[in-house]
């Protein structure tokens, strides 16, 4: 099977997480989150940063209820995706991310963060946490 390198996003209202990562190894790295207004990023910086990595795929972090049924904030996240894909033209997947907030959080904690997630967000760890599983769930 083909490597697969993929751009995730964390999508959110103020803040967008990046993360870039490819199947080969299975892991990946946070980027610089995208501020973003109202889930509306700078789309010209959406695609200097794509041109740079150069992902074979989008991958969009779907906020799902526990129980596996959609969220309201779910259907934002597929019409950020849907955008992403008219924008850019590449393949656009969909990433369950339950609790990679909480895990991202954690893992912030452990880091030495102070709990301020507004000046200091957590989007691109989560971002990161929800990719290596989709990596990890698309290798051969």
């Amino acid at each position: 099977m083909k490597p697969i390198s993929a751009l995730a996003f964390d999508f959110g209202t103020s803040s967008i997480g990046l993360a870039y990562g490819q199947s080969l190894t299975g892991s990946a790295r946070e980027l610089e989150p995208l501020p973003a207004k109202d889930g509306k990023p700078d789309w010209d910086r959406v695609q200097r940063i794509v041109s740079e990595w150069q992902p074979g795929v989008l991958v969009v972090g779907l906020p799902l209820n526990m129980d596996g049924s959609e969220s309201d904030f779910a259907v934002r996240a597929r019409k950020f995706g849907q955008r992403l894909h008219g924008r850019l033209g590449l393949p656009v997947a969909y990433a369950d991310e339950r609790l990679s907030t909480r895990a991202a959080k954690d893992e912030a904690r452990e880091r030495g963060h102070r709990g301020d997630y507004a000046s200091q967000p957590v989007d691109s760890i989560a971002a990161r946490i929800f990719l290596e599983d989709w990596l990890r769930s698309h290798t051969g």
